[in-house]
């Protein structure tokens, strides 16, 4: 609208009764949701603003699409806008974003969130792992002073395949044969003294050295002390790296020992499986392969460590590293 037409319209605000105010304010809301998202959006990119085809910083304005200020990179003179090469790229309904965000924090169901947000159910599901696949990125640098690590099995699931490699099981089913087998998701968990907690989906079946190493190691201070139970694959991982390990053996009811000053457990990563279990259960079961996202989306909520959906939705798009 120009200038003269729209101060012509705005003039005869006053003259609307009240229907008609409700009904421009109403008209009106959805569009000050997309503006607060859009300022958010430029807000949190602008500092490290870069052309995600090329990195290059030096960019100039080069119109508008979709609401979104687009650029031109100087460099590779390839076109993107703020959220190009992020998880939110090419999704729509932004003023229900935010919404949508504080839905995650409020730890909602798939069909509960899509009422209340006001999209489909389809819409909701694919916004949730997109929002969550920036979250279970955010992981701390490293774990450091006493380390205790342990693992934890879930039945693995296909719910959602439209094709399964195993027969079908009844919805609350149970693995075919006993103890730990290839039908159970390993799901290690570090967490030090602090608080600071990594996981991973290490695969089916019985946790090895090998998973270990690729999980554990990248993320594990060198001068860290490790606390396990005494499964033989923490020995032998801790042996080859010569990584300080001490082991209790709950197999024999020794829960707790004192070393020095310490105490000797694994009672905080234990605990954290159980909030971890607790918590999913309400979601009525998780496909196996979206179970990084949900480890990522508990930890973001573990103690508060993501306090607002502002926040949440920053570190979605990857400009908070905490």
């Amino acid at each position: 609208m120009k200038a003269p037409r729209f101060r012509n319209w705005f003039a005869k605000l006053s003259s609307l009764n009240q229907p008609q105010r409700r009904q421009v304010l109403d008209a009106l809301h959805p569009a000050v949701g997309l503006d607060q998202m859009v300022a958010l959006i430029a807000q949190a990119r602008a500092p490290g603003r870069c052309c995600p085809s090329c990195g290059g910083e030096r960019c100039h304005r080069h119109g508008f699409a979709n609401h979104l200020q687009r650029f031109r990179c100087c460099d590779c003179g390839r076109t993107f806008n703020d959220l190009s090469g992020t998880p939110l790229a090419r999704l729509r309904h932004k003023a229900k974003w935010l919404a949508y965000s504080q839905v995650l924090l409020d730890s909602l169901s798939v069909r509960k969130g899509a009422d209340l947000v006001g999209v489909h159910r389809n819409t909701a599901f694919r916004w949730r792992h997109r929002f969550l696949a920036g979250v279970k990125l955010d992981r701390p640098a490293s774990l450091n002073g006493i380390v205790e690590a342990d693992e934890t099995f879930l039945l693995e699931s296909q719910k959602g395949s439209r094709t399964l490699d195993r027969p079908a099981r009844r919805r609350g089913g149970h693995a075919p044969m006993r103890g730990i087998s290839r039908h159970l998701d390993c799901i290690l968990v570090a967490r030090d003294r602090n608080g600071q907690t990594i996981d991973a989906v290490t695969g089916r079946g019985a946790l090895t050295a090998a998973q270990l190493e690729r999980d554990l190691l990248p993320k594990l201070d060198p001068q860290a002390l490790l606390v396990t139970d005494s499964h033989a694959a923490y020995r032998a991982f801790a042996r080859k790296h010569r990584i300080t390990h001490e082991a209790v053996n709950l197999r024999v009811g020794v829960r707790v020992r004192r070393l020095g000053s310490h105490a000797i457990h694994v009672q905080n990563v234990n605990a954290y499986h159980q909030r971890f279990k607790d918590w999913l259960r309400g979601f009525r079961g998780v496909a196996s392969r979206y179970l990084p996202n949900y480890l990522g989306w508990r930890w973001a909520l573990d103690g508060g460590r993501v306090s607002s959906a502002a926040q949440l939705f920053c570190i979605a798009i990857g400009v908070i590293n905490r």
